[in-house]
């Protein structure tokens, strides 16, 4: 799965010929100038909640490509107020079986509210699974037991973990998150966009490593294949 880090907990992944995009947070951030989001495609664009730092490009890139919006059914109806009806609400638990796979919406600890101070439901998380691997993108959230539930179900290809500290988990409980997911290969999310969750990534990988797991810090643009 070529997997491609926009910036913040922006990121793509492609499945054959199918494109998930997640959390579209670009034309805002400072580090992810030289992306531009005309260029990405997404026939998928999945938001794990409300916060602006998570969707503020979703409504503009579901508009040029089409792309379906699968979030909370909160954050839905939201964007079907907007016009942007072509969606697939979800809550915790529940699992919607796609053309490309199948998708879970899990726990996350956070906070959740829309950019016009509406609420934002529950943030979540998702596990996805696809015939050529499964992930799991945390979402903002704490360190919970939770994740646990997730390694003891779905095999993972790589996971998609926030770690800037701060606002939601940072390096030392996202490499035991990664434990409790049974995963050694860490995608970092949520990391240097502002001051308060700057980290230091020499510290953070050496810390993922001592529990022999691999942590990629991605600039927004670089790709991995996972």
């Amino acid at each position: 799965m070529k997997t491609t880090y926009y910036g913040h907990s922006c990121f793509g992944v492609q499945v054959d010929s199918t494109h998930l995009l997640f959390d579209p947070f670009i034309t805002h951030n400072e580090l992810a100038k030289k992306i531009h989001i005309e260029e990405i495609r997404a026939d998928y664009i999945l938001i794990s909640h409300g916060h602006a730092d998570h969707l503020a490009d979703a409504a503009a890139i579901a508009l040029r490509t089409g792309a379906t919006i699968i979030a909370n059914y909160e954050i839905t109806q939201w964007y079907a107020k907007q016009g942007l009806t072509k969606s697939i609400p979800m809550n915790h638990g529940g699992t919607a079986r796609l053309d490309f796979g199948r998708v879970k919406f899990v726990n996350a600890i956070h906070s959740s509210s829309l950019p016009d101070g509406t609420y934002g439901g529950n943030p979540g998380g998702f596990v996805v699974e696809t015939p050529r691997g499964n992930f799991y993108y945390s979402g903002d959230t704490a360190l919970t037991m939770d994740m646990k539930l997730i390694g003891e179900t779905a095999p993972l290809t790589f996971a998609a973990l926030c770690l800037g500290d701060t606002f939601t988990m940072g390096p030392e409980d996202a490499a035991r998150a990664a434990e409790f997911v049974r995963c050694k290969v860490v995608l970092g999310l949520h990391f240097d966009t502002f001051p308060p969750i700057r980290i230091d990534h020499e510290e953070a990988v050496n810390l993922f490593s001592k529990s022999g797991i691999n942590l990629h810090l991605l600039k927004p643009g670089e790709f991995r294949d996972f």
